[in-house]
């Protein structure tokens, strides 16, 4: 009789449940939100670029230039599309320029609402629009700021000038190799 009992309750507190996680499920946008909107899905670099190793960032501004390392700064927001959209050309920045550069990418929601921001701090370079790119030089210099989905070439043409190497015109050519429709990986190029 106790086991009759245990299982009756049991099935109501399920049923109860499943009915509660049906009517959320139903009434909630989660499952809509896509790339080329404004609704937010989660943290866009896992999400859109496969690479969740870029937030929180590995050094703060401060050590960065502390240690006169070359710094690239992206301001983003998780529910932007633009921002959904370039988190794969940041993951790109990180594949290339990761171990020699400080990469930076903070949501503006976390720059802390102040007067007056010193150069060691993120708001200090922030302009007020999303995403927003700059490129500090070993000695704290800014090389690059745009706003606005920045070309790949633009910046990593920059950081080529920063450390010193070769044009992209003389070094390898690399194509790409697509895994899926927001994941890829540059290879050298075969001559078939």
């Amino acid at each position: 009789m106790l086991t009759t009992r245990f299982y009756s309750t049991f099935r109501r507190i399920f049923i109860t449940f499943f009915c509660i996680l049906s009517f959320w499920f139903s009434y909630t946008d989660i499952s809509n939100a896509s790339i080329d909107d404004d609704r937010y899905d989660g943290n866009i670099f896992v999400v859109y670029a496969g690479n969740g190793s870029l937030v929180p960032s590995k050094l703060t501004l401060k050590q960065s230039l502390a240690r006169k390392m070359p710094v690239i700064l992206v301001y983003y927001l998780d529910d932007n599309s633009d921002s959904k959209q370039y988190a794969f050309i940041v993951s790109r920045f990180q594949e290339f320029y990761g171990r020699a550069a400080s990469i930076i990418a903070t949501t503006v929601d976390t720059i802390p609402l102040k007067d007056k921001y010193e150069p060691d701090e993120l708001g200090y370079y922030y302009k007020g629009g999303i995403p927003q790119t700059v490129v500090l030089d070993q000695k704290g210099k800014v090389v690059f700021d745009e706003i606005g989905q920045s070309k790949f070439e633009d910046v990593d043409d920059m950081l080529r000038k920063i450390f010193d190497l070769v044009p992209r015109s003389e070094s390898v050519e690399l194509k790409r190799k697509t895994f899926n429709e927001f994941n890829s990986e540059l290879v050298p190029q075969t001559k078939e």
